[in-house]
């Protein structure tokens, strides 16, 4: 075969390039499994070959070099069966090579080869009938390339004598069926001398009477048995077997031995290179793939998905007109309710209060879903949003694993507050849901307004939603002592209640508590009006009971 022109450089479903790779990986964007858990990220998406956190980066070019992967993938569902049509392929790939690896120069290494190259032309040619009929409607840098890339493969001489070589050597293997072997004996007829004599096309036939009488053939030729050597695996031992067998692929090996040689320049000069970059791909891929299946599914359920502005992060902005939560969305048949939601010189942390099962957590964990779909590349549960990438998440939410016993529950939440601000920076995001439920009211809320003080010092975009409403009205408290030493302003949110019923609409307000004691107290019959009206009811039907017993008694 001639001489192949190499191929250099990685393409990348999610990077532009390597040192962007490389850039992305020393800002360092943190998204913790605990956090991914807790925002319900992988019931969104389920990956199994990588963390999800591993995606998540706070760089702008990255991400927007993202956003145009998935506008293709949205606009060509092509795309997306291509993608997962090559997974099976480039693992089957990946656990051959695998195998051949450990078998070392033999011939079973000489047939995953081959193998590893029909695998290989076999994914080529589906990315070709994937890629080239559309690679003029496709926009994105990454897939471009890699149309490009495969094109350029395919309409290389080398590729055509590749597969021509290869539909000659699998022929060649597939057709061998036999071995004949020759052995030398001695004067006393003892083996002395024994070796492989030809490779054969044809089985050899067994010699007996009813196989000859079933092919009608009584010939005796080179291809029928006269004796069997040994009853070959039969009451043998497995020390036995494993010397015959070893005797036998020793033989062969010997045989191929410069075809091994020569075909495993093969595979490493040319499939080994061509294959690397698709199998480093993979993890890139699975994302790809399950990101694009879980914006399809948000679409079906009628949500509306728009393509977040990427604003730099020193702003440290965030807009969102009609939000949703998307793990609701999915979650429930019920028509979803969207809220806006910003931070901004207003408010760059906010305390929401509210009835239960108001909003309040749904909101907080929308707003935090909607950075990490932002900063994975995806698209957000909105009409339209602005967002300024933060440097990481913090959540904390009842995790119902509190460490009761060296810590109790209190202690347990202090200390997983208290290590946020280890690494808490002021382009982070920290999300606070329920917090502090494990102690009284008033304990609750003078922590709490320890760690508003410490946030609003930090600088940073926080969401506390909490039943505290000492809390809430604390706000302009804190306020007025950390806005004068450079903190950033608290406002407050409020889970809306219209008509005595729960809007799930969050609005900018001053929270009303005793509006909302009164929604839990009549939600549970616990209203003046309805005690009252138990008791009266008992009275009487008390009453009457006494008065029928007085009768009968008299």
């Amino acid at each position: 075969m001639a001489e192949h022109e190499p191929m250099t450089g990685d393409i990348s479903l999610l990077y532009p390039d390597a040192e962007s790779a490389r850039r992305s990986d020393a800002l360092g964007a943190r998204l913790s499994e605990a956090s991914a858990e807790q925002l319900e990220l992988y019931y969104l998406i389920d990956l199994k070959s990588s963390d999800i956190g591993s995606f998540f980066t706070a760089d702008p070019e990255v991400i927007r070099y993202r956003q145009e992967t998935f506008s293709d993938m949205a606009e060509n569902p092509e795309l997306g069966r291509t993608l997962i049509k090559m997974l099976p392929l480039l693992s089957d790939i990946t656990e051959l090579r695998r195998m051949g690896s450990e078998q070392g120069a033999t011939t079973e290494s000489y047939l995953y080869s081959i193998t590893e190259v029909e695998l290989y032309t076999s994914l080529i040619e589906h990315m070709k009938k994937g890629l080239l009929p559309i690679s003029d409607r496709l926009t994105s840098r990454a897939f471009r390339a890699l149309a490009d890339r495969i094109r350029t493969l395919t309409e290389s001489e080398y590729y055509k004598n590749l597969n021509e070589r290869l539909n000659e050597l699998t022929r060649r293997v597939r057709e061998i069926k036999s071995i004949t072997v020759g052995v030398n004996l001695d004067a006393q007829l003892r083996p002395e001398h024994a070796g492989v004599l030809s490779i054969n096309n044809e089985p050899f036939k067994s010699g007996e009477i009813l196989d000859k009488i079933l092919r009608l053939d009584f010939k005796e030729d080179e291809y029928t048995c006269i004796a069997s050597l040994v009853p070959f695996r039969k009451n043998q031992s497995e020390n036995q077997q494993m010397a015959l067998s070893f005797a036998f692929n020793s033989a062969i090996n010997e045989v191929f031995k410069t075809s091994i040689r020569s075909w495993k320049k093969v595979v490493q000069l040319y499939v080994l290179e061509n294959t690397d970059f698709l199998i480093r791909m993979m993890p890139e891929i699975e994302f790809v793939v399950k990101a694009s299946e879980l914006m399809t599914r948000l679409r079906e359920r009628g949500c509306r998905l728009c393509r977040p502005e990427i604003l730099p992060a020193e702003e440290k902005r965030f807009e969102a007109v009609n939000l949703c939560n998307p793990v609701v969305a999915l979650k429930i048949s019920d028509p979803i309710v969207p809220n806006d939601f910003s931070f901004d010189e207003e408010g760059m942390i906010f305390v929401i209060t509210g009835p239960n099962r108001g909003g309040k957590s749904v909101m907080t964990c929308a707003v935090g879903l909607a950075f990490v779909m932002a900063q994975l590349g995806l698209y957000v549960c909105a009409d339209s949003a602005r967002v300024s990438p933060c440097d990481a998440i913090f959540t904390h939410f009842p995790t119902g694993s509190e460490d009761t016993i060296d810590k109790g529950r209190l202690g347990e939440e202090c200390a997983r507050l208290d290590a946020i601000f280890d690494t808490l920076t002021e382009n982070s995001l920290a999300l606070l849901d329920e917090s502090l439920s494990s102690t009284g009211s008033y304990e609750a809320s003078y922590i709490a307004g320890e760690v508003l003080s410490g946030f609003s010092m930090a600088r940073c975009r926080c969401i506390f939603s909490t039943h505290l409403h000492d809390l809430a009205a604390s706000v302009d408290r804190i306020n007025a002592e950390c806005l004068p030493k450079g903190g950033v302003k608290i406002d407050n949110m409020v889970a809306a209640i219209d008509d005595g019923t729960r809007s799930f609409k969050i609005r900018r307000a001053r929270p009303d508590g005793k509006s909302y004691a009164r929604d839990i107290a009549e939600k549970y019959g616990l209203s003046f009006d309805k005690i009252m009206s138990k008791i009266e009811a008992n009275q009487k039907t008390s009453g009457g009971a006494a008065h029928e017993e007085k009768r009968n008694a008299q």
